[in-house]
């Protein structure tokens, strides 16, 4: 590590940066590979991504909505308080708490039975991981060292390499091991502290999370071991998070064939063999159960080689995002799937979309798209970045939603900063560290550019700078700028979008290429000099979705974004919308609201849409000749709304 005095650190060269070819790769929270320095034991995968991502450290984010966000969520990191997520953590190991416990998951009695007791400590160390490696600043790499060594205090004091913040302590997890009956998800909650001890390993450069990551999984190895088979997957039917990832994550870490074993056996076979004979047995299962294990498959493909569990995540990826997902890319209805000839009786529950299952489809999108850089996957990443997970966040408080339904008139709600802990609380705080992980890849000497978000990269190794200046979405297009150390071949591969129907590319004011085939990238490729000008224009339109079951409900879209009715804050109060319980979705704040009715064929609704007063606002005339005033969902903070309408007939 190299501090500049300032409080930041640039991480340094040994800590992890991506290169090419098939070398060892660790992989960081939410997808990120990460090529590791070489170490004794280092793992080379047997089926390594095609695409390389660049180390967060060198990308920047220029002002914009995401930057806010970013910034928005940081300050709630540092709001928090370790000590108060290690309280139960020491209490189990027989040493005194510094602090008392935070409220919600993590102590109400209420919660008590889901034992989610001391995810939200993985989650943070996460999400403090995540933020060190793309601000650089020390205060986030501190408090994962400060954890991993109070976790390894509490190892040394208990003698064991398990901690756990479960009211039971240790005895849980034995009767889950032994296969008695319990409450909760013992697994699943471990799986985050196994996670954020890896992210603060990877991201973070921190030896002491590695020592303690590497003692708690040599006791999983230990306490699963004596498992039959049979007893293994039977424990698998309750959920466990991402185990089969974690443990292939180790085996690339560390190169331990026990490693890699564990993590085929936390392979869930109910799931992963029908999904690999393209069959989807899906409806009615609780569904963010299931895409952290698909998410797991894909990275035992990567450690393995068994094409059987790629083409268990690529179907599963395949019927959620294209059958299975509204307009905004999320999906189910109280945390479920459901059938989708259904789907217009499920499309308007306050309690669609679970935020987690976004952030999770993202993991597993950009998994697939760094093997297989296909415009679907692009396609659906920056969909649900704009309208789940940008969506997610309260813009002014930096609190993040649990649930975004689809009930007309409704509002978004958002975790209280002390009294809640739900798991979308915990994923809320990775998902708006890391925005800068999936602008641009790499692929030998191609770069491409896949979001157009305001951003600065450097390609160390080729001694180039790409500067992206941007008002997307509110313009339809990006700027490049290339700053080069001397003139360099280098080839580009701009996104063309689906949601485009034409694409021009300009070098220096000259027209380069012309695209009139949405989803197909645009090659790019000569040797820049420096201050060279890529200017690439698109075409944003007016859409309208609607699913086959239910074809008189529809969405409206501009480009990659959900439009909603802005309906205004009728009978709500200021802060209304923070609560302590994602079981009240639908009965907080309700009461009666009239909802502007939309009547007549849907394309002649889009035709009648006109630009309103502000970019990206527009207003439709609803059916009694009122205008509805529509703009971006990632945008609605603070008022009732609508992204899904029920059309009544056409009025004679």
């Amino acid at each position: 590590m190299m501090d500049d005095g300032s409080g930041h650190v640039r991480p340094s060269r040994r800590a992890f940066l991506g290169g090419t070819g098939g070398t060892a790769v660790a992989i960081g929270s939410l997808g990120t590979p990460l090529k590791a320095a070489a170490r004794a034991g280092d793992a080379t995968l047997a089926a390594p991504p095609r695409l390389q991502p660049f180390d967060m450290a060198d990308v920047t984010l220029g002002e914009g909505p995401f930057l806010h966000a970013q910034r928005a969520t940081e300050a709630y990191l540092l709001r928090l308080e370790p000590d108060r997520l290690l309280h139960q953590f020491r209490v189990n190991a027989g040493l005194t708490p510094k602090a008392p416990a935070y409220g919600g998951w993590e102590s109400d009695p209420r919660w008590a039975d889901i034992h989610c007791q001391g995810h939200t400590l993985g989650h943070y160390l996460s999400a403090c991981a995540l933020a060190f490696r793309a601000t650089g600043v020390a205060r986030y790499r501190d408090r994962v060292a400060y954890i991993a060594a109070e976790l390894a205090a509490c190892q040394d004091a208990a003698n064991s390499g398990l901690v756990t913040a479960f009211p039971e302590g240790a005895a849980l997890v034995a009767a889950h091991l032994r296969g008695e009956k319990i409450s909760g998800v013992p697994w699943y909650t471990l799986h985050k502290v196994f996670a954020g001890l890896r992210d603060g390993a990877l991201l973070a450069d921190s030896e002491e999370a590695r020592a303690v990551l590497l003692r708690l999984a040599d006791w999983g190895v230990v306490a699963t071991k004596t498992l039959s088979d049979a007893a293994f997957e039977a424990m698998l039917d309750t959920e466990h998070g991402g185990m089969n990832e974690i443990y292939a994550d180790l085996y690339a870490m560390t190169g331990k064939a026990e490693y890699r074993d564990l993590a085929r056996r936390f392979s869930h076979k109910a799931l992963l063999a029908p999904l690999a004979r393209r069959q989807d047995h899906l409806d009615g299962l609780h569904a963010n159960t299931q895409v952290p294990k698909v998410v797991g498959f894909q990275r035992v493909y990567e450690a393995t080689g068994d094409a059987a569990y790629h083409d268990a995540a690529a179907f599963f990826w395949k019927t959620v995002a294209e059958t299975r997902s509204f307009a905004t890319g999320g999906h189910g209805e109280n945390e479920h799937f459901f059938a989708m000839a259904d789907f217009g009786k499920y499309v308007f529950s306050a309690k669609g979309s679970e935020t987690c299952c976004q952030h999770n489809m993202l993991k597993l999108t950009r998994a697939l798209f760094l093997h297989d850089p296909q415009p679907d996957y692009a396609e659906y990443y920056e969909r649900t970045l704009y309208n789940g997970i940008l969506a997610s966040q309260d813009p002014d408080s930096g609190m993040a939603t649990y649930f975004q339904g689809a009930r007309p008139g409704y509002m978004k709600l958002y975790h209280t900063p002390e009294h809640s802990f739900w798991c979308c609380t915990g994923t809320g705080m990775e998902n708006h560290v890391k925005y800068r992980d999936s602008i641009y890849f790499r692929d030998g000497d191609t770069l491409h550019v896949n979001l157009f978000l305001p951003s600065t990269l450097r390609w160390r190794e080729k001694g180039a700078t790409l500067i992206q200046e941007t008002r997307f979405p509110e313009e339809p297009g990006t700027r490049l700028r290339w700053r080069l150390d001397k003139p360099t071949a280098l080839g580009l591969r701009l996104r063309h979008p689906r949601w485009s129907r034409t694409a021009t590319v300009r070098v220096n004011g000259a027209v380069v290429a012309r695209s009139a085939a949405p989803g197909r990238p645009i090659a790019v490729t000569r040797t820049w000099q420096d201050g060279d000008l890529i200017e690439l224009e698109l075409a944003m339109a007016l859409g309208v979705e609607r699913a086959p079951a239910a074809p008189d409900v529809v969405a409206f879209t501009y480009g990659p974004l959900v439009l909603a009715g802005a309906l205004g804050r009728a009978g709500l109060a200021p802060g209304a919308d923070i609560v302590v319980n994602e079981r009240d979705y639908g009965r907080y704040n309700d009461m009666p609201f009239e909802v502007p009715v939309l009547a007549g064929d849907p394309q002649a609704l889009v035709a009648a849409i006109r630009p309103g007063a502000a970019p990206l606002e527009f207003l439709l005339p609803a059916a009694d000749g009122r205008p509805v005033r529509l703009i971006p969902y990632h945008r609605i903070a603070h008022e009732r709304y609508a992204t899904y309408w029920k059309l009544a007939p056409a009025q004679g």
